[in-house]
């Protein structure tokens, strides 16, 4: 693989490392890069890459994508699979979907029964709210600020376990007693939201006998500026959704998207936007207590576009 560069590697960079709090790479088995294919994700990815070349440990990099499915913008998990590619890393795709579930409770009342098999994130919506009304209760199904399931669910459970079998496999080869060490690496960035400001740079994910994982913030401290700088130089291609002017790259209807952003998001993915409101009506609750995809769609079939999308609302 050809020596990358950092934009100059200026001295706002480094002070934004030293912020940053880059821990000891050479200490880890694996430094996994979780992929959305996304701008922050995309500039975390060379970034690291770049540190792990100076360190010559950059055959330790694996990058992982949670494919969301239908949920996520088209040619999500190819485009991550290509950046990865690019720098010559292992790539790993996970997903819930499809998999079994093998039960859950909350608040001693079923969730989800033994031997489902897991759906999409409309499908979970779905599932939820049978549940609910099952057990008697009255209440959105869909994830929300104070509960964002789709994230635990879609996202962290996957992930989680690909370290579990990235830890089973390194101790299988190397003969190793001790837990396999594993840097999770995240490209949440401070300027996204006062709790993303508040969240650690590095914090100890989960610690057994078999693996010790911390997640770490590469670009935390970063300025979009600074992001889009670090694609352009990388000369890797990003998500055409940018083009179009989203802000992000999640689901294409995320729950804390802006109401502009939900507009050009149901532009281009009407029927994608009719799913979400079926599921609206059946469950009869909004996609948010406070913005309803139906009005979205109304707004849309009336003429109404949107020439810019405002940040996330979390």
């Amino acid at each position: 693989m050809r020596r990358l560069s950092m934009f100059g590697a200026s001295a706002e960079l480094r002070a934004t490392d030293e912020a940053a709090g880059i821990p000891g790479l050479e200490s880890y088995d694996f430094i996994v890069i979780s992929s959305s294919a996304g701008k922050d994700s995309q500039a975390m990815l060379h970034y690291v890459t770049w540190l792990c070349q100076q360190r010559g440990i950059e055959d330790r990099i694996v990058v992982v994508h949670a494919d969301l499915g239908r949920v996520e913008w088209p040619g999500t998990k190819e485009l991550a699979r290509r950046q990865a590619e690019h720098y010559g890393h292992r790539f790993e795709l996970v997903s819930r979907i499809g998999g079994l579930s093998r039960g859950l409770s909350r608040a001693g009342a079923p969730l989800y029964e033994r031997g489902e098999r897991h759906g999409n994130l409309l499908a979970q919506v779905r599932r939820r709210h049978r549940q609910l009304v099952r057990n008697g209760k009255h209440g959105p199904a869909w994830p929300s600020m104070s509960n964002r399931w789709c994230t635990s669910d879609f996202k962290r459970g996957p992930i989680g376990k690909l370290f579990t079998r990235l830890a089973n496999d390194w101790r299988a080869v190397t003969g190793e007693a001790r837990p396999c060490r594993i840097l999770d690496c995240i490209g949440l960035r401070a300027e996204e939201s006062p709790a993303r400001r508040k969240a650690s740079p590095l914090k100890l994910r989960t610690s057994s006998k078999r693996q010790f994982v911390q997640t770490w913030l590469p670009v935390k401290w970063w300025s979009e500026e600074q992001i889009w700088q670090t694609i352009e130089a990388s000369g890797v291609e990003h998500h055409w959704a940018y083009d179009l002017g989203m802000p992000r790259l999640s689901c294409v209807f995320c729950v804390f998207a802006s109401r502009s952003a939900l507009m050009i998001a149901g532009e281009h993915s009407p029927e994608l936007l009719d799913a979400y409101v079926e599921v609206e009506r059946e469950t009869g609750f909004t996609f948010r207590q406070d913005l309803a995809l139906a009005d979205i769609q109304e707004a849309l079939n009336s003429g109404q576009r949107a020439a810019a999308a405002e940040g996330w609302v979390g």
